[in-house]
Formats: C-alpha cells, sequence, structure tokens
C-alpha cells in the first residue's frame, strides 16, 4: 500500500509541480506588467475576496466534508461489488444539485455587492474614497473588478467538486492537473487581453473569469468516463447531504480561519503604504510553491487514504498513514526552507525583476519572505494533522483550535504591525500556524489517534541536520546582492541553477550518509 501512496503522491505532485511552474511564469507576467503598485494591489485584492470564497465552498472545507462521506458511499458500493456506482452517484447528483443552489445565489450576490466587501476588506481605500483621498480611486477599480472574478466561485466549486470525486475514486491526475488551465488563462490575458479591455487589472481579472469557466468544462468528461457524471437534484434533507451539513459548518469555521487572517492581513495592509499587499502576495506565492508541492500534494492523496482506513477502522494504519505524511513533506520541506532562505533575494530577482517590478520590491518581498518560511513546516504539517480529524468525521476540533490560532493572529498583527509594517503581518501569520499545527498535534496525540515515533523524531532531525548543511553550502557559492545585481539576467540564471543543484545535491548526499532509507517510507500494516 505504501508504494501506492508513494505513485499517487508522485503524481498528483508532478501535476502540482507543472501548475506550479505555470504559476510563477503568471507571477512573474503579473510583475511585469503591474510591478507593485497601484494596479497590481487592486487586482490582488480582487482576486482574493472569490478565493476566500473558494477555501469555503470549494477544496476547503467542502471537500473536508464531502470527502469522507463520499468515501463511506463509494465503501458500500465496493462491498456490494456494485460496479454501476448507484450510492455514489446518487450521493454526487444530491450534493451537486443543493450546492449549485446555495453558490449561485452567493455568487449572484456578490457581483451585486461588491462595493461592500472592499468596504469591508479595504476599508483604508474606503476611508480614502469617503475623503476624495489618494487612494479613492482603488475603492472604485477594486469593485469593478469584483464583478468579473466572483463567477470564478461558481466554477471553481464545481471544478471542486468533480475533483474531490476522481480523487475518491484513485484518479488524482486529472484534479491535480486542473490548476495549470487557470494559469493559462490568465498568462493569456495578461499579455494579448490588455489591448481590448480598459486597463491591465482588467486583463488579469476577465482571466481570472475564463480560467475558472475552463476548469470546469475540462473535467466533464473524465467525469462521463468515469461514469459519475449525473443530473443535479436538489436535496437538502437527504440523508448524505444532512451528514455533509453537520460535518460543513464547524469545517467552514476551521478552513475560513486561515482565510480570514489573510483578509485581515489584506484589510491592516490597506492602511500601509502602496505596495504592501503586493509585497505579500509576492511572498506568499514563493512560499505556496513547496507548500503547494509538497504539503497540499501529499494530504490530497492522505485524505482519501485515511477516510477509507476510518471506516475499516484500521486504526494502526490509520496513524502509521499520517507518520508516512509528515515524514514525506518533512523530507522536502526542510531543505526548501533552507534553499529560500538562503537565495531568496537572487530568486526574486531572477523571477520577477523587470518591467515595472523594480529593485526596491525585490528587498521588500524577501523580508516578507523570510517571515513567512519561518511557518513553512508548520503549514506542511498542518495539510497533514487535519485530515486525521476529517477523515474521523470531525470538524469541531479543528474548529477550536482555529479560532485559537486566529485570535492569536489578531493579537500578533496589532502588537507587530505598528513595528514591522507589512513584514509584522507576515511574522504574525507563521507565529498563528506553527501554533495551529502545535495543537492539532497535541489533540491527535491525547485522544490516542497518533503520536510520534522517536525513530520519526529523529528521523526528522537527521533531515535538518542535512538541511542545515545545504544552507552552509549554498550560502557559500552565493553571493552579496550587490554582486547578483552585477550580473546580467542568464548570468544570474546560470549562477543560481548551479546553486540550487550543488545545494540539493549537498543535502541528499547527507541524508545517505546520516542512513536515512527508503525503507523509512513505508506504511506499516499491522
Amino acid at each position: 500500500m505504501s508504494k501506492k501512496l508513494i505513485k499517487s503522491g508522485l503524481i498528483v505532485s508532478v501535476m502540482t509541480l507543472i501548475s506550479r511552474v505555470l504559476g510563477l511564469i503568471r507571477d512573474v507576467v503579473i510583475a511585469n506588467v503591474m510591478g507593485a503598485g497601484l494596479m497590481a494591489d487592486v487586482f490582488l485584492f480582487a482576486n482574493k475576496i472569490p478565493n476566500f470564497l473558494r477555501r469555503l465552498f470549494a477544496e476547503g472545507a467542502f471537500a473536508q466534508a464531502f470527502v469522507p462521506v463520499l468515501s463511506d458511499y463509494h465503501h458500500k458500493d465496493e462491498e456490494n461489488h456494485d460496479k454501476s456506482l448507484a450510492e455514489t452517484r446518487r450521493l454526487i447528483a444530491q450534493v451537486s444539485g443543493t450546492l449549485g443552489v446555495i453558490v449561485s445565489l452567493v455568487t449572484l450576490f456578490g457581483m451585486v455587492a461588491s462595493p461592500l466587501f472592499v468596504m469591508l476588506f479595504g476599508f483604508g481605500w474606503f476611508v480614502d474614497w469617503l475623503n476624495d483621498g489618494p487612494a479613492a480611486e482603488k475603492f472604485d477599480l477594486a469593485a469593478s473588478l469584483l464583478k468579473i472574478t466572483f463567477p470564478y466561485l461558481w466554477f471553481i466549486s464545481f471544478t471542486a467538486l468533480a475533483g474531490a470525486v476522481l480523487n475518491t475514486l484513485g484518479k488524482f491526475a486529472v484534479a491535480a492537473f486542473t490548476p495549470v488551465l487557470l494559469n493559462v488563462a490568465i498568462i493569456f490575458m495578461a499579455i494579448y487581453g490588455a489591448d481590448y479591455v480598459e486597463n491591465s487589472a482588467a486583463a488579469l481579472a476577465w482571466g481570472v473569469f475564463l480560467g475558472g469557466l475552463i476548469q470546469f468544462v475540462f473535467q466533464i468528461p473524465f467525469l462521463y468516463k468515469a461514469g459519475v457524471l449525473v443530473k443535479p437534484k436538489w436535496a437538502w434533507h437527504a440523508s448524505g447531504v444532512n451528514q455533509i451539513r453537520k460535518l460543513i459548518i464547524p469545517a467552514l469555521f476551521g478552513v475560513s480561519v486561515t482565510q480570514i487572517n489573510l483578509l485581515l492581513d489584506t484589510l491592516i495592509a490597506s492602511f500601509l503604504i502602496t505596495g504592501s499587499i503586493s509585497w505579500l502576495y509576492y511572498a506568499d506565492r514563493l512560499l505556496e510553491f513547496p507548500l503547494g508541492l509538497f504539503g497540499i500534494g501529499i494530504a490530497t492523496v492522505v485524505l482519501p487514504r485515511l477516510s477509507k482506513l476510518h471506516a475499516k477502522q484500521s486504526s494502526q494504519e490509520f496513524a502509521s498513514t499520517i507518520d508516512w505524511g509528515l515524514r514525506v513533506v518533512s523530507l522536502f520541506g526542510w531543505p526548501a526552507l533552507a534553499g529560500l532562505m538562503v537565495l531568496a533575494q537572487p530568486i526574486i530577482m531572477v523571477l520577477f525583476m523587470r518591467g515595472e517590478f523594480s529593485q526596491q520590491d525585490v528587498l521588500q518581498v524577501s523580508f516578507a519572505l523570510f517571515a513567512y518560511l519561518s511557518g513553512l513546516l508548520s503549514f506542511m504539517f498542518i495539510k497533514i494533522l487535519a485530515p486525521g480529524y476529517y477523515a474521523r468525521k470531525d470538524t469541531k476540533t479543528p474548529v477550536k483550535i482555529g479560532i485559537k490560532a486566529m485570535v492569536a493572529n489578531m493579537l500578533f498583527n496589532l502588537m507587530l504591525a505598528p513595528f514591522f509594517g507589512y513584514v509584522g503581518l507576515a511574522i504574525a501569520t507563521a507565529l498563528s500556524a506553527t501554533l495551529n499545527a502545535f495543537l492539532l498535534y497535541r489533540g491527535l496525540k491525547l485522544n490516542g489517534v497518533f503520536q510520534l515515533e522517536k525513530t520519526t523524531i529523529w528521523f526528522i532531525a537527521k533531515l535538518m541536520c542535512s538541511a542545515l548543511v545545504m544552507a552552509l553550502v549554498v550560502n557559500g557559492l552565493s553571493y552579496d546582492f550587490s554582486e547578483w545585481l552585477k550580473l546580467d539576467f542568464l548570468g544570474q540564471v546560470y549562477h543560481l541553477i548551479f546553486c540550487i543543484i550543488l545545494g540539493v545535491a549537498s543535502y541528499f548526499v547527507m541524508i545517505a550518509l546520516l542512513g536515512v532509507r527508503m525503507s523509512d517510507f513505508k506504511v506499516i500494516k499491522h
């Protein structure tokens, strides 16, 4: 089974890698077209609101509530040897119909009430708009862009539903590849769309709309081929929908905690200097690369697996699967942390420093990235530990933990932002994530669900030592920021690749010398 898990994890990670690389290219294009100024701040704001709701209605709370119930229904079909998947198909029809009505109403409301959303989450801009201040223009532009980006919520909700179904059936590649299409659409509109709309921000907003539509349409043939393309049906009181409703309400709070924290960061950043939202965004995007590639990629495989094990009441293998997930994300997370810490500025320089993106922007983004990176492993561990609750249909405990983390984040924001500005917001996010991960682990340990073995702690210690050696090697090979600036673009790229290759090689040589073997990644069956 560990081979199957590794294969599934590799498929998801490879597809996610393609998506993340295109995501970086997308951000390079955005940086070139808009830099980190007014237009960038407004577009990133208008894109953040529907993405916040996407986490609630799509891959976030909905997936965490839907996948365990769907796994139960699919398990029944397998036990009954029902190849038509009658129970599974019925649940999908009921959920898609019910979700469809709710998301349609929310989307329509969002489009009509877009100025209200800007007022709530960009209050600094609203104050300037009332007083005809310097940021008044941002308020009007953000409200108009939200009307374009909000339908993305509708498309991505059904895309996430389809992805959850295909993942449960063991078809991970399709859902993992789908985000590539969003990035392609945004890149296309950034390059070719600006000539047909009023400004570059509007072109990117239409790219989001188009990307959502393409993602939605792309998954339909795969659902048909799997035999689970069904006619949606409103079924608010159906048994399966009731189960999901009971699970999703607390899950909404749990998932929304992180998203509310990000929106609070945006709210506070709207009072800070122009560029703050953009600097945080670019730093977050670089953080999301390893997080999405390894953390979310492995978590995508772990949740359906844990749900099946819980249905079979395989508690020891359940714990072993969580342990496997933590080992895998640690294997890649620690070197990613070390490498990004040492090479932050040259990476940002190579990726973004052209067009409207200045040398000063490189420095500002790097400061935020340093702060975010201090919580990278915590973000990854959350992705593995949280499914340990959701797979057991316990969505209340992560909510309570999430609320504590959210309150802590608010306090950290208020304590740090006055002194460190936007960097303080990034530090607060990392600290609250670390608290969240610790409390999730403690809860699993107290309930006897999972506890780190001494062998796993020692394994992670070996990885940390190897990552430290890697950081020292890369730091010795790298240049000062002023020296990097003297190189031409190709010179920067070549030396950056040279540092990365030798850094990665030194890491894997060290873990081999310290005794890390493939056998350390087996899921132990009892």
